[in-house]
């Protein structure tokens, strides 16, 4: 099917005639969008309600150069960041960090806490750690046995095994571990890094995050939020078993009549541009629109994990029969594919919101750890450690840095009348690996028992001037106007932990 416009005249009748439709003054839009009441309101509502509208956004933002990019303060160790986030607290001692003294004071009140009240109530002796740990790698590394996928890449990771949190909560603290706030309304740190680096691929978002199954984690999107920065800086949130919206042709509109539309549009856009000649942001708009419809063919493509060979399939684990495992290791195989594509930063997150049932969507362990646990295990490590293996094999962790977080850690003592753990913020580990990480090393410890952080205690606030610091940025100087003063990241703290650093 072949319209000719050249003559300017773009009457409706005759684009009526080649099932087009036009509305005046002329836009350019990604089709297949049109439709015969596209108001501007209509057209901001609709965009902004998917994966497209956001990125439109970011491209036309990034097109009219509304907001100047910044250079890295010196020369950058990492360009990507992958974060891994397992929301509903982690408990340290039972997966990271070794405590033996447990095992011999099992059973035994904590020595000055007998009967301490934590987050939900009082609490009862002291209690090992359900599994063994076993040295893993060159290192020697103790990692829980229930990790034994995770165990090859001790070597390559640096643990920090003295983090602290400003909050016992959930929600507060999945924001905080995000933001380094413990309020809603403050940028994440991918949004920090998409506002000062920009986009890596003009065909993709900067900034995704990667959903688990089982829903969001608490505070849903704040932990993603741009905040205060401009719109672009959210990030698209999607998963593998989540078809994408506004970047498919629809089926009632044929190949031919959607290459048609395009052309129209094409010369429509270019009419419209000779009219008002020297213009550069009408110019910059329509690139940033042209743009967003390249993102139909690009996102669908790299969102289809189906194309990796079967080999690559099961070694993430994909088609497991837990149903669980196999979705989040689904994402764990899209997020290479993303990061492989040029996504400036990628959060991925393992298990859910807080206030489960018995502990089936998260790691809030508060009453059967054990059991708990066994189930969220096994849908982490295989899929992960995959994920790490294969970006290592294709030479990305050159490029590509890896953070493993949770929002705190947990109690070495029982909850009272429960065989689980109680949330504890005053210990937690957290880890890194990949570009310009010493692989292998341990900074900072907790006492005997892991109950508190007490050499080189760590804040979210250092943890992300170390991220920021890869990536090439002064977090002292990384820093937007907002309300009357120059906000930052870390707010007016945080030390990079040079000791991680290769």
């Amino acid at each position: 099917m072949n319209y000719n416009f050249s003559d300017g005249h773009f009457s409706a009748k005759r684009c009526q005639a080649a099932g087009l439709y036009l509305h005046t003054p002329p836009i350019a839009v990604p089709l297949p969008m049109l439709c015969t009441d596209f108001s501007r309101r209509r057209f901001f509502g609709t965009m902004s309600a998917g994966f497209t509208g956001v990125a439109l956004s970011h491209l036309f933002a990034n097109a009219a150069r509304a907001e100047a990019r910044l250079e890295p303060h010196f020369a950058p160790r990492a360009k990507q960041v992958l974060q891994i986030f397992c929301p509903g607290a982690v408990s340290h001692m039972d997966l990271w960090d070794y405590k033996p003294v447990l095992e011999q004071y099992d059973g035994t009140p904590l020595p000055g806490a007998e009967g301490e009240v934590t987050f939900q109530g009082k609490n009862g002796p002291l209690m090992r750690s359900p599994w063994p740990f076993v040295p893993a790698g060159q290192s020697g590394k103790m990692l829980s046995s229930m990790l034994p996928h995770m165990a090859r890449h001790v070597d390559d990771m640096a643990f920090i095994h003295s983090m602290v949190s400003r909050t016992n909560t959930h929600g507060p603290g999945c924001v905080n571990m995000n933001t380094c706030f413990t309020r809603d309304g403050f940028p994440s740190a991918g949004s920090w890094v998409s506002h000062a680096l920009g986009s890596m691929n003009q065909n993709l978002p900067t900034y995704v995050s990667i959903q688990d199954i089982r829903g969001e984690p608490p505070n849903g999107k704040a932990n993603w939020n741009n905040g205060f920065l401009p719109a672009q800086h959210q990030a698209i949130a999607i998963a593998a078993q989540q078809q994408l919206r506004n970047l498919v042709r629809p089926d009632s509109i044929s190949p031919d009549a959607d290459a048609a539309t395009r052309e129209f549009l094409h010369a429509i856009n270019t009419a419209h541009a000779t009219g008002h000649p020297g213009n550069d942001e009408l110019k910059a708009r329509i690139a940033a629109y042209e743009l967003a419809a390249k993102m139909q063919l690009t996102a669908p493509e790299v969102h289809d994990i189906s194309r990796e060979p079967q080999h690559v399939r099961d070694l993430y684990g994909t088609e497991d029969a837990n149903t669980l495992k196999a979705a989040y290791a689904r994402n764990c195989l899209l997020t290479r594919r993303l990061l492989e594509q040029g996504v400036r930063y990628v959060s991925l997150y393992c298990a859910s919101r807080a206030s489960n049932v018995d502990g089936l969507l998260n790691w809030d362990a508060h009453k059967t750890l054990k059991a708990d646990y066994e189930r969220h295990c096994p849908i982490f490590d295989q899929p992960t450690a995959a994920l790490l293996t294969d970006l290592k094999q294709r030479g990305m962790l050159e490029d590509v840095l890896v953070i493993w977080c949770s929002e705190f850690g947990r109690m070495p003592t029982r909850q009272d009348g429960t065989t689980g753990r109680d949330h504890n913020p005053d210990a937690f580990t957290t880890w890194m690996m990949g570009a310009g990480i010493k692989g292998g090393v341990s900074h900072g410890a907790t006492d005997d028992f892991g109950r508190r952080s007490v050499q080189d205690v760590t804040t979210v606030y250092d943890f992300y001037a170390t991220v920021l610091h890869l990536l090439g940025l002064n977090h002292e100087k990384l820093t937007y106007y907002h309300n009357g003063a120059n906000r930052r990241l870390t707010d007016v703290h945080g030390h990079v932990l040079q000791s991680v650093l290769a």
